[in-house]
């Protein structure tokens, strides 16, 4: 213990010094005999990585600066919207249909065993969606050309 204290006086100099003093062994958890025993965890034991301190400072006032402009496009933003009480609707809309699906996501965890089979589903769609279009450079072209397709009719310019 002792051995302990000392190397993490020279490790952390003078802070070390102002820090309290351990705890007495006999406050920490007696160790077992078995080999399966958990250790007692002392924070003073754990080894540094690095004696570098590092402090964060900012001489920049461009957040403040961002931010009013982050608020002024935000405004020109709402002002064209044409429908805002639409806007409202829909997007009071998304937020309900996100805070429903949160329920739904809390409900289907909680039975057993089904959050396991999902991953399984999941994992092995994954598997399927690399072979059929990242393994192979046709494959890859295909999908290339798919999400381009795709891009066009979300635009409007197909």
């Amino acid at each position: 213990m002792a051995a302990a204290t000392a190397y993490t006086a020279a490790l952390l100099g003078a802070a070390a010094a102002a820090a309290p003093a351990p705890a007495p062994r006999a406050a920490l958890l007696q160790r077992r005999a078995c080999a399966c025993a958990l250790q007692p965890l002392r924070l003073h034991d754990a080894p540094r990585l690095s004696l570098l301190r590092v402090r964060a400072a900012s001489d920049d006032t461009s957040t403040s600066a961002s931010s009013d402009e982050l608020v002024a496009d935000l405004k020109a933003k709402w002002d064209g919207i044409e429908d805002k009480p639409t806007f409202l609707l829909y997007s009071g809309g998304a937020v309900v249909a996100l805070w429903l699906t949160t329920i739904v996501v809390g409900a289907i965890n909680s039975v057993p065993l089904l959050p396991k089979i999902l991953e399984l589903v999941g994992l092995g769609y994954t598997g399927w969606f690399v072979y059929r279009y990242l393994l192979f450079k046709e494959s890859r072209k295909e999908l290339a050309g798919d999400i381009e397709t795709l891009k066009k009719k979300i635009a409007g310019t197909e």
